[in-house]
């Protein structure tokens, strides 16, 4: 039975079933003909095909018009109620209102793009959509790609240089490194020289664990130099709170001190490349207006 039903719908198109619907509300060739703006012999050619695939007459003679067959009236409620939702699943999209959303957006990110990107977009977020939740996730980025595409996250924030190749992507801000040590650090009361910055005890922070060679390494290393780094952390909020509380220093992204009263900052006296950083989606979501306005929210808030 399933292989004759399948059958049978590959030989209905839909004009063929928008006539039967219109037909079954009609119960007349020349009115249905009216409605759908087709000549009277197309509807009876359709009326034809349609007794043909079903096997059944489906509309009889009667003293008034026509009169359904206990099969037509049997197709009635669930063809009316398939090609509404037909109807609304090629209605052009609604605009987005963020007031009566509920939508639950997922985000992938580092502890970086937490403190940089989404705490400064949150508030507004919740004030403007507070019907709406979010989910923060942490980002691998070999992984993005991949759960872009089957919808596991909404978005993703990677630098510009290495991000995953298939997605769509948005610069937020450049990125620059600064020399940061505690407040009142007594090495950092003005710009060191490259000689005292060399003998200075640094942090680094090792994305993939346990490095202790950086961007800052690769740039002494041109000019014949090297540091003292004598601590590895994965995460920059942890660092922060090493240097927080005691005489080690780092180079940190400008944006994460900023703000902070336990830190202070100065210029280092080797330069450091930045870098951009991007907001990436995939090409299935990139028409939606719930997230085309969540890209441009975010994008607006920092």
């Amino acid at each position: 039975m399933p292989g004759i039903a399948m059958n049978n719908l590959r030989r209905l198109d839909l004009n063929l079933l928008l006539t039967l619907d219109v037909l079954l509300a009609e119960h007349n060739v020349t009115r249905a003909a009216e409605r759908l703006n087709f000549s009277q012999p197309s509807v009876s050619v359709h009326l034809a095909k349609l007794r043909d695939v079903l096997g059944d007459p489906l509309l009889l003679p009667g003293p008034r018009g026509m009169r359904p067959t206990a099969r037509a009236e049997a197709l009635r409620e669930p063809l009316r109620e398939a090609l509404e939702a037909l109807e609304q699943a090629v209605a052009p999209a609604r605009p987005f209102n963020p007031a009566e959303a509920s939508h639950a957006w997922r985000v992938a990110a580092t502890d970086y793009a937490e403190s940089t990107i989404i705490l400064p977009a949150l508030a507004g977020l919740r004030a403007a959509a507070p019907g709406t939740r979010l989910a923060v996730v942490e980002a691998v980025p070999p992984r993005l790609a991949r759960q872009a595409e089957q919808g596991e996250i909404d978005l993703g924030f990677h630098t510009s240089e290495g991000a995953p190749e298939g997605l769509r992507g948005k610069v937020l801000f450049a990125e620059r490194y600064v020399l940061v040590g505690r407040a009142g650090h007594p090495r950092l009361k003005r710009r060191p020289t490259l000689a005292q910055f060399c003998k200075l005890e640094h942090v680094i922070v090792s994305p993939d664990g346990g490095g202790f060679i950086g961007v800052t390494d690769e740039a002494l290393a041109k000019v014949g130099l090297t540091r003292k780094v004598v601590l590895s952390v994965p995460h920059f909020l942890f660092m922060s709170s090493v240097l927080a509380s005691s005489d080690l220093v780092g180079m940190l992204p400008a944006r994460l001190v900023r703000g902070n009263g336990a830190l202070q900052m100065v210029e280092p006296p080797v330069e450091v490349p930045g870098y951009e950083m991007a907001m990436l989606w995939h090409e299935r979501v990139h028409r939606d207006p719930a997230h085309r306005w969540l890209r441009e929210f975010i994008a607006g808030a920092v």
